[in-house]
């Protein structure tokens, strides 16, 4: 009986949490904070045409190697942030930069103490409707926008307001911790969220720190599109 219990909920745990479910009701994404295209098979399943944004220019020059035979997926190497042509200290994180922002980090060591900057470069900084622009991207192509920019993900958003209208999904990483000083929150995002409207519509917690607190990759949809 109890071999019978834990196997069941081993098997639970192992459900998909059907976090990527809105894959399904878009055409296009953009997907800000790349690294190296990591989910560029998953994207191409749904034949969907995507916009890479990756600051690190080395990272970005394997971002492009990765994306090159997927026809419908660019890459670009940008630093988006809520303002055009700010000069930021962007650190570089010793994880194949996957934990590298422009906030320093903090409590982010209690769950990964092995993770620490390697080194540090200075990017200027763009908004997501300047970087559209430059690039002759048409906002009306991608109704979803994915963030992993380590803690800056409300910059992103208040410099992407003008072209929100366009979102139905938005998909981000957020801790309900200072992860990174002076991080976006959880409260935070359901604060702007809700603001913009927009309501959680699926939430998917991926870490969790001894001392309090949880790591969550959670998705929003427009609240104009939520029956």
């Amino acid at each position: 009986m109890i071999k019978a219990l834990r196997s069941i909920l081993s098997s639970l745990r192992k459900k998909p949490s059907g976090l990527d479910d809105f894959l399904k009701e878009v055409s296009g994404i953009i997907h800000i904070g790349a690294n190296t295209g990591q989910e560029r098979n998953l994207y191409a399943k749904y034949d969907l045409k995507v916009a890479w944004v990756e600051p690190i220019p080395e990272i970005f020059r394997q971002l492009q190697k990765n994306t090159e035979e997927f026809t419908k997926q660019k890459a670009i190497n940008a630093l988006v942030t809520d303002v055009d042509g700010k000069e930021y200290e962007f650190h570089i994180s010793n994880n194949s930069g996957e934990s590298s922002s422009i906030l320093e980090l903090h409590l982010h060591r209690d769950i990964w103490p092995e993770v620490n900057y390697s080194t540090t470069i200075r990017l200027k900084s763009t908004t997501l409707p300047s970087l559209l622009k430059a690039h002759e991207l048409n906002e009306t192509d991608y109704q979803a926008l994915i963030m992993d920019t380590q803690g800056s993900e409300l910059l992103v958003l208040k410099g992407s307001i003008p072209v929100l209208k366009a979102i139905l999904f938005i998909k981000t990483e957020v801790p309900d911790f200072e992860a990174y000083a002076g991080c976006c929150q959880l409260k935070d995002m359901n604060s702007f969220m809700s603001q913009h409207g927009y309501k959680e519509y699926r939430r998917s917690r991926f870490a969790r720190r001894a001392q309090g607190g949880n790591y969550y990759n959670i998705v929003y949809k427009a609240r104009r599109f939520t029956r």
